[in-house]
């Protein structure tokens, strides 16, 4: 990167965290009550249907464009909509909000390490401790403070599905920074969770088969639906795209790592849960591992 952040990107990076804690925190607590996969596909089939006044016109003014880029957009759909949203709701049905977090927080790792390996980006030497020093601050939010908590962390296989997801959310970034079809925004949002959307919907189908589970046409179960659709779905992958296009592939995945942050947050002005000097001390290192990765590079 050549030139520092602008206050416009930042929000546009610092947006997603936020409202993907939110959706952490709902998924979490829908568990028992709305289906994982079904979760998935009403989220992105809601969202679909609030995007499309939107996006329709686009649609069809690039659709010569959109039947070229089909592949990749498929590709992509299925990274960033089909695979990511779906395993996390999955990981979350077994593994704790902690859990999920601490392995969230190997996003930046992993962009660097997938860049190295399939896009062949250099890794610089600030970014590599800027990444270590990110997620040294995700720790020890994790650990309170007490370095002895992490010894107690247990894994099980919510674990192994969240690292999974981390590594596909990864691919769907340097994808969207170095393949990125040339559509508008609108059009290239709309097919992707068409796309996405299809291909969980086999899946969701399968799980009721399997397990005749439903969600209940509750007030609260509409609203956490209707939340997860806007804001971390549209709203979130609207910014993160713009983040991305500005930012590059590496940068913003720092910013991945105020989700816990955030969730602190949201935990302490909607419940009531206070906020220890460890979320302070953690966020201050995640915030100096984002900006020591997102200074310029000297000329």
């Amino acid at each position: 990167m050549s030139r520092a952040l602008s206050p416009s990107t930042l929000v546009l990076l610092l947006l997603p965290p936020l409202f993907w804690a939110g959706n952490a925190v709902v998924g979490r607590a829908l568990v028992g009550h709305f289906p994982p996969l079904a979760l998935s596909f009403a989220r992105w089939a809601l969202a679909l249907v609030l995007l499309a006044p939107f996006a329709i016109g686009a649609v069809r003014a690039h659709r010569a464009t959109i039947r070229a880029h089909l592949p990749l957009l498929a590709l992509t759909a299925l990274l960033g909509v089909g695979c990511y949203n779906s395993l996390q709701y999955l990981a979350l049905q077994t593994s704790t909000a902690v859990n999920a977090t601490l392995i969230g927080a190997s996003g930046p790792i992993m962009t660097l390490l997938v860049g190295v390996t399939w896009f062949n980006s250099p890794v610089r030497k600030r970014q590599g401790v800027g990444a270590a020093l990110s997620v040294i601050g995700v720790l020890w939010v994790i650990a309170r403070g007490e370095l002895a908590n992490l010894l107690r962390l247990q894994f099980d296989a919510g674990d192994v599905i969240m690292l999974i997801a981390t590594l596909t959310w990864s691919l769907y970034t340097w994808l969207l920074q170095t393949r990125r079809p040339p559509l508008p925004l609108s059009a290239f949002l709309f097919v992707q969770i068409a796309l996405g959307a299809t291909m969980i919907l086999p899946f969701a189908v399968a799980e009721y088969a399997l397990t005749g589970a439903i969600a209940a046409p509750t007030a609260s179960n509409a609203a956490a639906l209707l939340y997860v659709a806007l804001l971390p779905s549209l709203i979130a992958y609207y910014c993160w795209d713009r983040g991305v296009a500005r930012a590059g592939a590496i940068v913003p995945m720092y910013f991945v790592n105020l989700t816990p942050v955030f969730a602190g947050l949201l935990s302490w002005l909607l419940l009531g849960e206070a906020v220890g000097w460890h979320h302070l001390a953690g966020g201050a290192l995640i915030l100096a591992g984002i900006h020591l990765a997102a200074r310029p590079a000297a000329t």
